[in-house]
């Protein structure tokens, strides 16, 4: 369902007078206690705006609740074209931290895990691999993981693989999000649950956090718009306003980083779309 901008100022209101509502009321009408303490925003949310001024617009993102972020390899590199160092006291001004980094872990890895580790980032991830023609394939992706988490092990700071919906989808007999965990070591390889992903796999997210208890360390947290088919792929939508229920898999996931990620934004900026997730996550309880 499309937002336009009256739809907007309604959810902006509710998802506002959620989060002032005192404890008390909130266990009146049947909700847990339990709240995030912090998440973050993955920046590929913003692509449209962040490589302008990134200064001012990471200004904004801290003024809607964020406290960690999520960068990306965009065309100016995961640091948008500042040093590593730039970058940290930017985010130290703004009240803000930057955790993970999707990054091209086939190009000068080395580095940038030795400048990651350098601000304190937790990890760095690979987000796409694309689907792959056979087990085999998976299994020296596997093997490639492993290397660069050795790689960020010796740089203190940790490697994880962020998931689409293709490693759900069978291969060969196979599910090849299987394979991928379990021919990774634990001690060198995390994982990122994209939940939306997994859900357009035609999977849960509860089976797969149960099954590798401990794995996923990071999520995606990422809405999908109702009766929608799963062929349909791109139809992410503001957190709250779609069908996957986000208390059930944050409360199993035990997520160390939960991270907001939106594609698709309707008749809205995606600033605007960034600002009703923040929002939605100040009122959350699980």
């Amino acid at each position: 369902m499309a937002l336009d901008r009256r739809n907007f100022l309604k959810i902006s209101a509710a998802a506002g007078l959620a989060y002032t509502l005192p404890k008390t009321l909130v266990a009146c009408a049947g909700e847990s206690k339990k709240r995030l303490e912090a998440f973050g925003l993955q920046l590929y949310t913003i692509r449209d705006v962040i490589g302008n001024n990134t200064s001012d617009v990471l200004k904004q993102v801290a003024g809607m609740g964020y406290k960690q972020i999520e960068s990306y390899e965009g065309p100016k590199g995961m640091f948008w074209g500042m040093s590593n160092t730039e970058f940290k006291k930017l985010m130290d001004d703004l009240g803000m931290t930057i955790v993970s980094s999707h990054t091209d872990v086939n190009n000068d890895f080395e580095r940038k895990a030795a400048e990651a580790a350098a601000i304190g980032m937790k990890y760095l991830i690979d987000p796409w691999e694309g689907a792959q023609k056979s087990i085999d394939d998976y299994k020296r992706i596997a093997d490639k993981f492993n290397k660069c988490g050795e790689i960020c092990k010796q740089n203190e700071i940790r490697f994880a693989y962020h998931n689409h919906d293709y490693t759900f989808v069978n291969l060969d007999g196979q599910v090849p999000q299987d394979v991928l965990m379990q021919n990774t070591d634990p001690q060198l390889v995390d994982f990122e649950m994209d939940i939306y992903w997994v859900v357009t796999g035609g999977h849960d997210p509860v089976e797969w956090i149960n099954k590798y208890p401990g794995r996923f360390k990071l999520s995606h947290v990422k809405d999908r718009k109702k009766n929608k088919p799963l062929s349909e792929k791109d139809v992410t939508c503001v957190l709250g306003t779609g069908e996957i229920d986000f208390k059930k898999i944050i409360k199993a996931g035990n997520f160390d980083y939960n991270i907001v990620e939106q594609e698709q934004y309707d008749d809205m900026t995606s600033l605007e779309a960034a600002k009703l997730d923040a929002d939605y996550l100040k009122g959350f309880r699980y």
